[in-house]
């Protein structure tokens, strides 16, 4: 692994949210200017590959990346922000643990992925107005 791209797995390590490409190589450029966006390209290509790193699409059109070892939990993204909030639910794996005995299936892997908005928040266009 060159050293720029443990710059890049750094940040990935570092990283509290789930970043899409360009998030990182701003914060990656941070710490070293050398890095292109080809290279932060090609890297989260390599860890995606080899299952260090997870693609998600929380909508909005970019990839987001979180590293693979984070444990079992779902995400709740906020459609107005953008903000995602990782939790976890027993009651949920449960539930579809049964869902799939139920279908004739033993459960894998379960991935959730609530979109919502904040209650009593204005709905607003796509232009921004209320």
């Amino acid at each position: 692994m060159t050293g720029q791209r443990r710059v890049i797995a750094r940040v990935l390590s570092a990283a509290d949210d789930h970043p899409d490409v360009e998030e990182l190589y701003r914060r990656a450029t941070t710490l070293d200017a050398r890095i292109s966006i080809a290279t932060v390209y090609r890297t989260v290509r390599l860890l995606e590959e080899h299952g260090i790193l997870e693609r998600r699409d929380f909508g909005g059109g970019r990839a987001r990346y979180e590293p693979s070892d984070q444990g079992h939990h779902y995400h709740l993204i906020d459609i107005d922000t953008g903000k995602v909030i990782e939790f976890q639910d027993a009651e949920q794996d449960r539930l579809m643990r049964e869902v799939a005995e139920r279908l004739g299936f033993e459960l894998v892997s379960l991935r959730l992925e609530l979109f919502a908005r904040r209650a009593g928040r204005p709905r607003r266009g796509r232009d921004g107005t209320p």
